[in-house]
């Protein structure tokens, strides 16, 4: 059959169907390049926030409607001149809606949990041999097959081979933060063995990949739960202990890979191993996704965050000492039941002192089965809204005055292709993970490291002058 994934969330659910798209072609099926090309439809669903789960389950109720020849909305029609047959739900919205998935959407062809989407393939054969509304959830403590499955890397957009790809290292999550979803959704840590991660990234390379971004729900934990390093292992070349640090130290001797990269993070962590690697190991990108979700001490304990204020931003300095360009990036909760007008700015102010290289703002939203889901919601809509806008046109100055030192630094920038807005020239990321655009230089392919002088600054994007050398 011919397939096509819709895919709502975080790079964890990417990841997810990354895996699944390469299952599918494995048992013989052929990824279609539209979802009006395609007869089985899977989306990809996330339940962090309920915009985004509302948004996966109305997906999926068009996919059916088109299937069954009753669809109204554009999508609908869209899917419905096409040929679907199958649809199917995979995720996290899965796992929390459980059987009443079925309830919601009746016509649905199978549901899987987020550690069973190594299932699908013989999902798809059980649908075709006749059955209908298959539901399979996982345990807390399941671990998936097929993690380490990756699409044909040769094949990439506009012919280029794929340069950049993601590999699972951490599942689940035993943080229990009060508004979080992600622990029941997702279960409970489990560490991959740093073989099997640093085989996964020799083969990658070796196919051509030149940077790996490493996942985990709270990625630094990595190792802590179950031993990710067998006791037949050599000490650390370097001298690392902690489990994460020495996935990085050996992923760093990969031949052939340029960058390293890791999400998501939390301020406990943020070790002087950590640093240490960061500062010592080449291929570790000089940036961390490290959210803080409040500034004010009285909102995090409330959270469960298990953190100060004066705690999160040390953290922040300790990366910023060895390194005062090393990009800090955060994602924040406005309106958390019970957050008064002090805490708003208490969280403005931490911003401010830390600041932050970019910051991603979410207006809170009540997830059932959660601590603070009990709390009563009493940030009005609209204050969360400004609150919302504060805080994005704060970061905004914040982002300019950060760039702006940058200007008439050299940036060793990975090439991704030709800008989204300006064809003319070409954009990628430097090691802080900072949207570069420049005019390339003779003949360049997605994936080449190339030197950019910065000559403009913006408070998302840089603008630069890629020199004569080229490479890096």
């Amino acid at each position: 059959m011919r397939f096509f994934i819709h895919t709502y969330g975080c790079q964890m659910n990417v990841r997810d169907s990354e895996a699944v798209a390469a299952m599918l072609e494995a048992a013989g099926h052929e990824h279609a390049a539209a979802e009006q090309d395609a007869e089985l439809v899977i989306v990809n669903s996330c339940t962090v926030r309920d915009m985004a789960e509302r948004k996966a389950v109305g997906k999926c109720g068009n996919l059916i409607a088109a299937k069954e020849g009753r669809g109204k909305s554009r999508s609908a029609r869209s899917a419905a001149e096409g040929c679907v047959k199958v649809v199917g739900l995979m995720g996290c919205a899965v796992k929390r809606m459980g059987a009443d998935v079925f309830k919601s959407l009746p016509g649905l062809d199978f549901a899987v949990g987020p550690r069973r989407f190594g299932m699908i393939p013989r999902l798809v054969e059980r649908v075709l041999a006749g059955e209908r509304r298959i539901l399979e959830l996982p345990d807390a403590d399941e671990v998936p097959v097929g993690l380490d499955a990756h699409p044909d890397v040769r094949r990439g957009a506009n012919g280029f081979a794929c340069f950049q790809s993601y590999v699972t290292v951490l599942l689940g999550c035993d943080n229990r933060c009060s508004y979080c979803i992600v622990p029941d959704v997702r279960g409970h840590e489990y560490s991959r063995p740093a073989r099997e991660v640093v085989a996964e990234v020799a083969s990658l390379a070796a196919r051509g990949v030149k940077e790996v971004c490493l996942l985990g729900q709270s990625v630094l934990r990595y190792g802590r739960r179950n031993p990710a390093w067998g006791e037949c292992d050599a000490p650390s070349p370097g001298g690392f202990h902690e489990p994460f640090p020495r996935l990085l130290e050996a992923l760093n001797a990969t031949p052939g890979l340029e960058r390293i990269r890791f999400t998501s993070a939390h301020p406990g962590g943020c070790t002087d191993e950590l640093v240490r690697a960061y500062r010592t190991l080449p291929r570790v990108c000089r940036h961390l996704h490290l959210p803080v979700q409040s500034g004010s001490d009285r909102v995090l304990k409330e959270m469960g965050r298990h953190y100060t204020r004066a705690e999160y931003l040390a953290a922040v300095a300790k990366l910023r000492a060895f390194d005062p360009e090393f990009a800090v990036t955060t994602d924040v909760i406005v309106g958390y039941p019970g957050e008064t007008e002090a805490d708003f700015e208490a969280t403005r102010s931490l911003m401010e002192e830390a600041g932050f290289d970019n910051a991603f703002v979410f207006k809170y939203s009540p997830r059932p089965g959660t601590r603070a889901a009990a709390l009563p919601d009493d940030v009005p809509t609209e204050e969360k809204e400004r609150r919302d806008q504060v805080l994005l046109a704060d970061q905004q100055r914040r982002g300019l005055e950060r760039n702006s030192r940058l200007v008439g630094t050299v940036r060793k920038v990975l090439a991704e292709g030709p800008s989204l807005r300006n064809s003319a020239r070409w954009s990628g990321r430097d090691s802080g993970n900072r949207i570069v655009a420049f005019e390339p230089k003779g003949q360049i392919a997605p994936g080449t490291l190339v030197s950019v002088r910065i000559v403009e600054a913006h408070p998302q994007i840089l603008i630069g002058e890629m020199q004569e050398s080229g490479c890096a």
